[in-house]
């Protein structure tokens, strides 16, 4: 028996339109409308479930609807189809009704390949239904096009529960190319489904490559648990660095060479005074090479002297020599300081040089022997100032340098130097500008560091690393052959730089694809993901009134750049999360779409509704009850909001972020994903690991092994 067209869209039906406002739809549901399954849309379904789909027709097509809530109602008298002695009996009726959210319009779009009408999905409604107007049950193929709609979906995620197990598949240069958050409780599977989403996407590109190629994809994940090592160890295209090396894991290493200004301020703690500009005159010297014990004393004295001209300009720009005392009366002894220790003459410079040395020496002798009377002025004229910066600039020329020698390099270029080379750069600079005594305490924080065993590995013995070199193996190679996937774990570096070698190595990773597509004609970009775990400890707001900032907000304010203009130069953002409340506002207002796991937390609910732009007060409500590896995906990256169940990852390949197994530990058995019973035996050496982490040598017996280890040996073999 088949149904005409008519009377096939009449059994569809499940009720009218009662209220419509632009941001809510309530329908008045047929008393015969389905209870529980709806069986006439091609395959039994449920019906009515919240955050379900219906239609409602429209001249153009279909109105979609989200199921926002279910309530019953009591009427006067039924509204049953048929029925021709109602209200004859006044008694209360029970009428069912639902809210619904609008959400887009489904367009009829003539027949597919195999001869079954094809539905085009789109956000956005241009004309509301009309009270009265019939609800409709989607199709099976309805259903199936709106969730399956957009352009260009290749990588699925999983399936949608409410829509018929529909494939949930998105398109990476949405996902990734405006930023992701994917937020949720801990053991909500954020961790499971940043890795899947990797993992698909780099698996769906592999079989559009050439045979025996791999994606020329980059995903930099910064992983402050050592979580994702485990995730991707099976897969060649990855490299792993951290701070322990082994066979299969990389030295990590951040040269100090690569840190810039902002970051030796937050990491010294440099006061904005005194501290920070001697930081920056060093940085500037040691980047120039000034600091070299091999040069020629005349080469020693024009760069010297070029420091004096650029001290002098500042100050003279500043008005410091003619300021409030003892601005002034410090400039004076600043200059009594160069004349004492600082312009030396040598038997090896020339007439010239030894000429116009002395007419810079005659004119500050003449000014602090002006000002050494008692009760004198401290004040210099802009005359005098103007005098001695020509005879500065003067001397300078006559030991070979120029007006662009003058030019200050930038402090922030990444030029290799050594540690201790800084040191004695921040001495001679505190020394020429005067205030030794106040710079005490930032030399001793970077002695400390410069001493510390661990941090060594890190920052300081990296000889042979080169910048290009440290391009190539933490972001890829040409094409990515030496790995689509670079792990960094952060776990084990100590606490007092964690925030700064992120820092650099985000901001780093920035700067050089801003390079690529500036010498690419600002026409091509290299695109790149830069996956930060636990974004809350790394991007986490801070006062904007703070005077010197610390190393969290230097970091963060590194992710903030990245959020604004890395989509520009190809670079992507993808953050996970546990607590988005503490995470920056600008970091967050910037990422377009979402992977919302269970979230309980009310600020954090609040929040997440306040960023979202979607009407979806009764989607995100689901938030606190959401099952682990369900989501909800709404954003860019999606046509439409959409529940999703993400797909399942063998234990393999999953990160290490497991829930503690008390039980199996306490009874020595436990299961595996496969249900087989496993051993859980926890043996503890203390000793082994105190040692590691003094950093001391354990006792070894002549086998190589520890007293331990070789009691543990002999325990098994008995």
């Amino acid at each position: 028996m088949s149904f005409s067209p008519l009377a096939y869209a009449d059994s569809l039906r499940i009720g009218i339109i009662d209220f419509v406002s632009p941001d809510e739809i309530k329908v008045l549901l047929d008393i015969d409308a389905p209870e529980s399954v709806a069986l006439n849309t091609g395959s039994p379904r449920p019906f009515p479930r919240i955050n379900s789909y219906v239609l409602i027709p429209s001249d153009q097509g279909y109105l979609v609807g989200q199921v926002e809530w279910i309530t019953v109602e009591r009427s006067q008298y039924p509204k049953r189809k048929g029925m021709q002695d109602f209200g004859l009996i006044d008694l209360p009726y029970p009428l069912r009704k639902m809210c619904l959210n609008p959400l887009g319009s489904l367009f009829y779009d003539g027949k597919d390949e195999n001869d079954e009408d094809r539905y085009i999905f789109k956000r956005g409604v241009e004309a509301f239904p009309s009270v009265g107007d019939p609800v409709m049950l989607p199709t099976q193929h309805q259903l199936r096009s709106i969730v399956e709609s957009g352009g260009n979906r290749r990588v699925k995620i999983g399936i949608s529960p409410l829509a018929g197990n529909a494939d949930v598949k998105i398109n990476p240069d949405r996902l990734f190319g405006r930023h992701l958050a994917v937020l949720g409780n801990t053991g909500s599977g954020k961790s499971c489904s940043v890795a899947g989403l990797i993992r698909w996407s780099l698996e769906e590109a592999k079989k559009k490559c050439e045979k025996d190629k791999n994606p020329n994809a980059r995903f930099i994940i910064l992983d402050p648990n050592g979580e994702y090592a485990h995730a991707f160890k099976d897969t060649i295209c990855a490299r792993i660095f951290a701070v322990e090396p082994s066979d299969t894991i990389n030295q990590l290493q951040i040269p100090l060479w690569f840190w810039n200004t902002h970051e030796w301020s937050a990491f010294t703690q440099a006061t904005s005074k005194t501290q920070k500009p001697t930081l920056i005159h060093s940085l500037r010297s040691v980047r120039d090479g000034t600091i070299d014990a091999t040069l020629a004393p005349s080469n020693e004295m024009r760069r010297f002297l070029r420091t004096v001209v650029s001290i002098i300009q500042h100050e003279r720009n500043a008005g410091t020599p003619w300021g409030k005392f003892p601005l002034n009366k410090n400039f004076n002894e600043k200059i009594k300081k160069w004349n004492e220790s600082g312009l030396l003459e040598e038997d090896s410079f020339t007439k010239e040089e030894l000429f116009a040395l002395k007419c810079i020496k005659q004119k500050i002798d003449d000014f602090t022997t002006a000002r050494s009377v008692t009760y004198s002025n401290q004040d210099f004229s802009k005359t005098e100032i103007d005098e001695l910066l020509c005879l500065a600039k003067n001397a300078h020329v006559a030991f070979g340098g120029s007006d662009v020698d003058i030019l200050p390099i930038d402090a922030d270029i990444p030029r290799e130097f050594k540690g201790d080379a800084l040191l004695r750069s921040i001495v001679a600079n505190a020394d020429m500008l005067n205030v030794s005594e106040y710079v005490e305490t930032m030399i001793l924080r970077i002695r400390t560091m410069l001493s510390d065993s661990k941090l060594k590995t890190i920052i300081g013995d990296t000889d042979g690393v080169t910048l290009d070199g440290w391009l190539n193996h933490y972001i890829g190679d040409n094409q990515a052959s030496n790995g689509t996937v670079t792990v960094i774990d952060l776990s084990l570096v100590p606490t007092e730089v964690v925030h700064i070698i992120t820092a650099v190595i985000a901001r780093i990773t920035f700067e050089a694809l801003q390079r690529y597509r500036k010498l690419h004609d600002q026409k091509k970009t290299l695109p790149t993901v830069l996956v930060m775990e636990e974004a809350h400890t790394f991007i986490k707001r801070y006062k904007d009134d703070a005077e010197n900032y610390d190393a969290a907000t230097v970091c963060c304010q590194v992710f903030e750049k990245i959020a604004r203009e890395g989509r520009k130069y190809g670079l992507g953002l993808v953050l996970s999360s546990q607590r988005p409340s503490e995470l920056s506002p600008t970091v967050l207002s910037q990422c377009n779409s979402f992977l919302l796991h269970r979230i309980s937390n009310d600020r954090d609910q609040e929040l997440v509704q306040k960023l979202v732009s979607d009407n979806l007060h009764g989607l995100l409500r689901d938030l606190p009850s959401l099952p682990t590896r369900n989501a909800i995906l709404l954003g860019w990256a999606s046509e439409l909001p959409i529940l999703v169940q993400m797909n399942s990852i063998p234990e393999q390949q999953r990160p290490k972020s497991d829930d503690p197994d008390f039980w199996a530990v306490w009874t020595g058995k436990g299961k595996n994903d496969l249900g087989k019973e496993v051993d859980c035996q926890r043996a503890v050496d203390w000793k082994k690991i105190t040692d590691d982490w003094q950093q001391v040598q354990s006792n070894l017996t002549p086998d190589g092994s520890t007293e331990s280890e070789k009691l543990e040996i002999e325990t098994d073999e008995e």
